[in-house]
């Protein structure tokens, strides 16, 4: 047995020893200088049987480090194989492959009494609270181009098609260096570039103690060129189980070019396996071809194979004889300890939930129609009408969904428009929940990412919303960052499992939802988005969403979802329109441009201003934001549009149908100014018990205060970063 490293020189040589590739050399030093027994961090996915470099070499290594005096902790990461698709994604199944690894390394001697073995979706599940806000930190300080990077991670080129899951997998890893409170980690080198983000994530929140990186070499196939083992292709590794046969087998055949060193799997195998393991190589051979020898050193097996003196077969013969001298404790082992036979549960098949056509019918035809018309009178879409009609059959009181994600400013149609379709929900009978995303705004980046400010503007809009006469008894508020802590498992469970199952582009195209095309560059917080709204529509446990247009890819993602999972009774996707703003050709209102929209703070005279610089060609009715602002916000609340003008001009007219003004002024009857003035009269309308309530209750004016201040200090970030009409 070595010697016990006891000096901080003496330590950071043994780690040395175990490493192909060195960072923080000069934080290693102080480390080691201010605490006696730092933590080494290595982490596993049971994926199947381990590989020899898994098996024994990590018992090398870790053996090495507990006796110079560091504390090993091992992750036994099974979340990460189910986020990559491990073992058939079955997670009893990769349960049990993590139990088989452990075994493995008592039975080759590993020094247990120094190593703490940690599953992940324990101890994420323990401190959940603690975790998940991590992730999401490092997911918000990087680029989703760092994140593809670290592909590699997973046995991933960045050129492959990754599913989200395994988008997520690299954030996790990382957290785990500052959740399980790690000082080294010491991993393979195809790991490097995700421990790599553990130091830059501290640069980017100015933590000074860096996590050291030490990187091992990793082994080789035993195929020409291959440069690593791959368990796709048994015959060009070794595992942990193979019996004898199968090692005299494998090695027999392997690539081992006579007189060349580099790139030769065989030698690589005696190097970083056999030496060691046993601190010497015997090769074993008859006197006409040399005799016995043992090498003590590498360097001399290099010489004499380089020369000649050592032939590919002798080799080939002693070193199979020396992995299979390992490998048999292993092999007894679970041969004759029935603890260790930890058998590979069948997949067992998750039921589905119970699908509405299973509840009984209890609402009357007539009335189902009442209800229907009236919430597709709020959608320009419906996806799907006949599942509605039966939900609503079925269902006396649906769920319906919305959420918003407090960013500033209210604009008219967030304002009003959402405060008229939520009493048209509540009038058809469903139970409306309003999702407050204050995690999600500072997930993407709203009022520089201050939770409690966002909270503040998310209570600023409610009270807008009380202000304009939203039935609030009717509305259950839930903010997100609440919620999702209550019952933090179930809510990242739900986020990894829809992960797992759908690409990474696919998530990409829902970036719109961020008020993102799809060719912006976002970050790897922004992924994350789209996955955590999609669980809160299971999580919330709804029937309807009912958000803007802009919003449909997401909610499409949750009805694919139920595809995936062969849930029947999937969410009812009602799309209300999008109102464009006041310039030519503007789709939408724009935050970063405040004389395009009208907003709920506004006065009597911004109202009238913005309304008077208006595009509003005369004739015509396509594209006209004026007449949409009448068509989608004056008609549903007053139920008619009140033109008044001078007898000369043809003197006031009540519209009660909006197709009757649609008529008058593509006919010409009906001029630009007139229409008009008669909105901004019809807005200011609206408007004012929005500002009489701001302006009277003493509550409520000191919160727009407070709000008022952020929007001055966040102008830019709030101009140029949020969507215009988020979960709306």
């Amino acid at each position: 047995m070595a010697a016990t490293a006891n000096t901080p020189e003496e330590k950071a040589e043994v780690l040395r020893g175990v490493a192909e590739d060195f960072v923080g050399d000069e934080d290693l030093q102080q480390l080691l200088r201010n605490k006696p027994n730092p933590v080494c961090f290595d982490g596993f996915e049971p994926s199947g049987t381990l590989n020899i470099a898994q098996g024994i070499g990590t018992v090398t290594r870790v053996n090495k480090m507990v006796r110079a005096g560091f504390r090993v902790k091992i992750v036994i990461a099974d979340w990460f194989a189910l986020l990559n698709k491990k073992m058939g994604g079955d997670f009893d199944t990769i349960r049990a492959a993590g139990h088989r690894m452990i075994e493995t390394w008592k039975a080759l001697g590993m020094a247990m009494d120094g190593v703490e073995f940690l599953w992940s979706s324990e101890e994420i599940q323990k401190r959940a609270s603690e975790y998940w806000p991590l992730v999401l930190d490092i997911a918000q300080k990087s680029s989703v181009e760092r994140i593809v990077s670290c592909s590699e991670i997973m046995g991933r080129s960045e050129k492959d098609d990754l599913s989200a899951g395994q988008f997520m997998y690299p954030l996790m890893q990382c957290a785990d260096v500052f959740f399980f409170e790690v000082d080294i980690c010491q991993m393979s080198m195809d790991q490097r570039e995700v421990n790599m983000l553990a130091r830059d994530y501290c640069e980017a929140i100015k933590r000074k103690t860096k996590p050291i990186i030490l990187s091992h070499h990793t082994l080789p196939g035993l195929k020409e060129g291959q440069k690593n083992m791959s368990k796709s292709d048994e015959s060009a590794a070794i595992f942990m189980e193979d019996n004898e046969s199968q090692v005299k087998g494998k090695i027999k055949k392997a690539f081992c070019p006579p007189k060349t060193i580099e790139e030769n799997p065989c030698l690589e195998y005696i190097k970083h396996i056999v030496f060691p393991w046993f601190g010497r190589f015997d090769v074993l051979r008859k006197e006409a071809n040399g005799g016995d020898k043992i090498y003590n050193r590498m360097e001399e097996v290099f010489v004499d194979y380089a020369s000649g003196a050592l032939h590919p077969a002798d080799v080939k013969s002693n070193l199979a004889k020396a992995i299979n001298q390992i490998l048999q404790v292993v092999r007894d082992h679970f041969k004759n300890n029935s603890n260790a036979k930890v058998p590979f549960n069948a997949v067992k098949p998750v039921p589905s939930s119970s699908s509405i056509e299973d509840l009984p019918s209890s609402m009357p035809p007539k009335i189902v129609e009442e209800r229907l018309a009236t919430l597709l009178s709020i959608g320009e879409e419906c996806i799907e009408e006949d599942e509605l009609k039966l939900l609503l059959r079925d269902k006396p009181n649906p769920i319906c969904y919305d959420g918003f994600e407090p960013s500033g400013r209210m604009h008219i149609a967030q304002g009003v428009g959402k405060a008229l379709n939520v009493n048209k929900m509540i009038k058809s009978g469903c139970r409306v929940k309003i999702w407050i995303a204050d995690w999600f705004a500072m997930l993407n980046k709203k009022i520089g990412a201050d939770l409690n400010k966002i909270q503040t503007v998310g209570r600023y809009m409610i009270e807008i919303w009380k202000a304009l006469g939203m039935n609030t008894d009717g509305v259950e508020f839930l903010w997100a960052s609440e919620e999702i802590n209550k019952r933090i498992n179930e809510y990242w469970s739900l986020v990894m499992d829809i992960a797992q199952k759908r690409s990474l582009n696919r998530i990409v195209r829902c970036c719109q939802i961020m008020g993102r095309s799809e060719k912006d560059a976002l970050s790897a917080a922004q992924i994350l988005y789209p996955l955590m709204q999609c669980a809160d529509i299971f999580f919330l446990e709804v029937d309807i969403c009912q958000m803007g247009m802009d919003q449909r890819k997401v909610n499409m993602l949750a009805r694919e979802y139920c595809e995936v999972i062969r849930r029947k009774n999937r969410p009812i996707i009602l799309s209300h329109h999008m109102l464009p703003g006041f310039k030519e050709s503007q789709q939408k209102m724009s935050k970063s441009n405040p004389s395009s929209a009208i907003f709920m703070e506004d006065n009597e005279s911004e109202v009238n201003l913005k309304i008077k610089e208006a595009f509003c060609p005369a004739k015509t009715v396509e594209g006209n934001p004026c007449l949409e602002y009448v068509k989608h916000i004056v008609f549903p609340w007053f139920g008619r549009f009140e033109v008044i003008r001078e007898e000369d001009n043809g003197g006031n007219k009540n519209y009660n149908k909006v197709e009757e003004l649609f008529e008058d002024y593509s006919s010409g009857a009906l001029h630009p100014d007139d229409v008009k003035f008669a909105l901004a009269k019809a807005i200011n309308q609206i408007l004012q018990p929005v500002r009489d309530h701001f302006n009277n209750n003493s509550d409520a004016k000191a919160l727009f205060s407070t709000v008022k201040g952020y929007m001055a200090t966040h102008s830019a970030s709030v101009g140029s970063t949020l969507p215009e009409e988020p979960r709306s």
